[in-house]
Formats: C-alpha cells, sequence, structure tokens
C-alpha cells in the first residue's frame, strides 16, 4: 500500500459521507448542503482522477497501516464542515453561496492545471525548473489552488472550526513542505532569480 490508496479512498468517499450526513439529519432540501455536496463530492473525486492521470510523486512511497490511518484521520477533519452544515441545518445566504462556487472553481484550475503542468513539463524534461505557466505567478500555485477550495468548503459552514482546521493543515504541512521544496529547488542555478520575482504561495501577494 501507498500513501495515495488511503488519501484516494478518503477523498473517493466524500460525496457518500456527505449524503449519509444528509439521511442521518434529515436534511434533504437544505440547499447549502446540496452545494457543499456538489463542490466537496465532485473534489473527492476529480482528486482520484488526478492521482490515476497525473499522479503527484509525494503521494506514492510506501505507507504501513497506521501511518495509512493516520493519513485518514487527518483528512477526516475536512469532514467537520459538512457536519456542521447538517447537523445545524445551516442556511447560507446565496451570495455566500456564489462566493463559495466562485473560489471552488479558481482552486480547482490553480490546483489541478498548475499539477498537470508540473507533470507534463518534468515527463517531457526531467530535472529542471519550472518557471513558466502557473508557476510564473507562484512557487507552490497547486497549494493555492487547494486553499481556495477548502476555503470554499469552510466558508459553506458558517463557523469558526473548519477555519482553524483549514489553519492547522497550512501551518502543520504545507508551509513545511513549502520551505523543503525551497530548499530542494535552490539547486537549480535560476532559482535565486525565479524566487526574486515569484511568491511563495499566493500570486503577487506573498
Amino acid at each position: 500500500m501507498k500513501d495515495k490508496h488511503f488519501i484516494d479512498s478518503h477523498k473517493a468517499v466524500t460525496g457518500l459521507y456527505i449524503l449519509l450526513l444528509m439521511a442521518y439529519f434529515h436534511q434533504w432540501n437544505n440547499v447549502t448542503l446540496w452545494v457543499y455536496l456538489a463542490l466537496h463530492g465532485t473534489y473527492g473525486l476529480l482528486w482520484v482522477f488526478k492521482s490515476w492521470l497525473f499522479p503527484d510523486k509525494q503521494w506514492n512511497q510506501p505507507a504501513s497501516l497506521v501511518r495509512g490511518i493516520m493519513l485518514w484521520i487527518g483528512l477526516t477533519g475536512y469532514w467537520i464542515a459538512p457536519f456542521i452544515i447538517a447537523a445545524r441545518n445551516v442556511q447560507a445566504p446565496y451570495w455566500v453561496l456564489a462566493l463559495a462556487v466562485f473560489l471552488n472553481i479558481v482552486g480547482t484550475m490553480f490546483h489541478f492545471a498548475s499539477d498537470m503542468q508540473k507533470y507534463t513539463e518534468l515527463k517531457i524534461k526531467p530535472n529542471h525548473l519550472i518557471t513558466d505557466g502557473f508557476w510564473r505567478l507562484s512557487r507552490n500555485p497547486n497549494y493555492f489552488g487547494e486553499f481556495l477550495i477548502y476555503s470554499s468548503f469552510a466558508l459553506l459552514a458558517l463557523h469558526w472550526l473548519p477555519w482553524v482546521v483549514l489553519g492547522i493543515i497550512i501551518v502543520g504541512f504545507w508551509i513545511p513542505h513549502m520551505w523543503n521544496k525551497d530548499k530542494s529547488i535552490s539547486r537549480y542555478a535560476e532559482f535565486r532569480d525565479y524566487k526574486a520575482h515569484t511568491r511563495s504561495f499566493f500570486p503577487f501577494l506573498f
């Protein structure tokens, strides 16, 4: 078993989990929860297709059962938002629904398109620094896309807890990974100039 098998399985059943919440809390008429299902459920399926069509090497390492369980537990933090929506019968205003859809679409573009660009470029020309396309806007456009995606989920819950979970993931995993990645690609001669003209996370900001 590899990391991706545990991650992909969790992503794949997210839509089913939300449907079970709907059934348990009798929330079949909750528009916010239906929008959430459309966004997060679709994202989970797209992730599985991404893992199949253009996989990320970092998730291809062998994983023990204990590590796999820990990955599942960590990812389950993202399921707090739909639970809150279902349990509290959250009815988000229309402008929140629209903003969530907007963030999700833009985030999906950044996340999946930048990962595909990286996969394709490195397959055609291995061991080179990617500085064009999405990667000229940010050194981590895929994480920026994920931030927008998970922000759309947290927004729909109208609660602070999903934002705390997202913050923990960012501080505990994303930022250390971004630092380690910068150290890794600093071996390329053009890295100093690339770093000077890009932002680490948010395009044009920081």
